[in-house]
């Protein structure tokens, strides 16, 4: 497998430790995005991007300064993989809108996306999230559907590990 690398941003530790759960399994390296490391995007054929979703659909905060300086990053060549956490019954109507706005801002800087997973047995109304009945990445509901959270993110590692490839 190519070198991967996850970014992550996390207010309450959830989004952390789901990150560190995707690292372990993937043998990949793991980056805070609070401590800005802009810089080792270069390093990894493949990165995988997880935020979490607040509010109605917020982006967490650490994402701020990251974000515009990965918006401007050439990922040519680049296979980037997104995963949020949101809450799909208090927010049903901004469910991980988190990973949309990351996917917007990146959609057009040369990187294949790749990593989505059907919409079926979540709970929620509506998501910038998804596309075409798809996620555009691991949606997961640790307020709610945490009881999924293992399988869903063993899944969805096994996907990546034929995807980036």
């Amino acid at each position: 497998m190519k070198t991967t690398a996850v970014f992550f941003g996390s207010t309450t530790g959830n989004t952390e430790t789901i990150a560190k759960q995707i690292a372990v399994k993937l043998n990949a390296d793991i980056y805070n995005v609070a401590d800005n490391p802009i810089d080792k995007i270069a390093d990894y054929q493949n990165l995988i991007l997880g935020t979490s979703t607040w509010g109605v659909g917020d982006l967490q905060d650490d994402w701020d300064n990251f974000l515009p300086k990965l918006a401007k990053t050439d990922l040519t060549g680049k296979t980037i993989a997104l995963f949020g956490l949101g809450d799909g019954a208090s927010y049903s109507d901004s469910f991980v809108d988190g990973i949309g706005t990351i996917y917007q801002s990146i959609l057009y800087n040369g990187c294949k996306i790749t990593g989505f997973v059907d919409t079926d047995g979540y709970g929620y109304e509506a998501s910038k999230a998804e596309m075409n009945g798809k996620f555009i990445g691991l949606p997961l509901d640790e307020d709610n559907e945490s009881i999924l959270t293992n399988e869903r993110v063993d899944k969805w590692v096994e996907q990546l590990k034929a995807e980036f490839n």
